[in-house]
């Protein structure tokens, strides 16, 4: 089993009242604290597939500006899509599946290199998307319990998405498990890994009460269980998954 991450963009910044400002109280949050941003998307090679979680944004997306003044700066570009894929040895020809995490074009920008591969998405998503075709699989998280979370489909042997609700309406998640250690691709559950920490929603939801549920859910999983916490927008994330970095609450 391998994981591997697609980087897109590095030297990024977030302000306090973006990473964490969903459920911070105003009056805590710092104005002149600022926490590093990346964006990378991740592929799980099992020996037998390819599996990619999310496609990132669409190649002929422009440069992003360095304003100091906005909540998120998203960085310098590494690579576009495609490109970042080939840095890490593969081609959209050799993706088997996509586990689309939610609907958001940092996540689902290069679909449309993926028609050959099958397409997993919460059905809660996809209609949201309005995407359907033979590849699409509309995922209703008919596997029972899996673990602490309530429902669960099981992608490949070792492979698991569960729901995770609230940052998009039928957001998800995917946990692999290797070794005895958990890896939780999460998309966006948090964009820093100490909003992870502090029990703390960023400014991005569509269902707060959700979102806040799904974070609770998440740090209960990574108490009970070696978790390597692997996010889109930190650069800590590929810290993390370079060093077998288990997410210590």
């Amino acid at each position: 089993m391998k994981i591997l991450a697609l980087e897109f963009y590095k030297n990024g910044r977030m302000k306090e009242s973006f990473a964490l400002g969903g459920s911070l109280e105003k009056e805590k949050i710092n104005p002149n604290k600022e926490y590093p941003a990346s964006l990378q998307n991740y592929l799980i090679d099992t020996g037998k597939e390819v599996i990619l979680v999310d496609t990132g944004l669409p190649v002929e997306t422009p440069d992003f500006e360095d304003k100091p003044e906005q909540s998120m700066y998203m960085g310098e570009k590494v690579a576009a899509f495609t490109q970042a894929l080939k840095n890490i040895g593969y081609e959209p020809k050799d993706i088997n599946k996509i586990i689309l995490t939610h609907k958001h074009p940092d996540h689902s920008g290069e679909l449309r290199l993926f028609n050959h591969a099958q397409i997993y998405i919460s059905h809660i998503e996809a209609d949201a998307m309005n995407i359907d075709g033979e590849n699409i699989i509309k995922v209703d998280f008919t596997d029972g319990q899996y673990k602490n979370f309530a429902e669960s489909q099981i992608i490949s042997e070792n492979i698991f998405m569960v729901p995770a609700y609230g940052h998009t309406t039928g957001n998800s998640l995917v946990v692999v498990e290797d070794n005895g250690v958990n890896y939780m691709i999460h998309g966006d559950v948090t964009y820093t890994d100490d909003a992870l920490r502090q029990n703390q929603l960023s400014v991005v939801f569509e269902d707060k009460d959700l979102a806040k549920q799904t974070l609770e859910t998440v740090r209960t999983f990574i108490k009970e269980n070696d978790t390597i916490y692997l996010g889109t927008h930190t650069p800590e994330a590929l810290d993390s998954l370079k060093n077998n970095t288990i997410m210590k609450l």
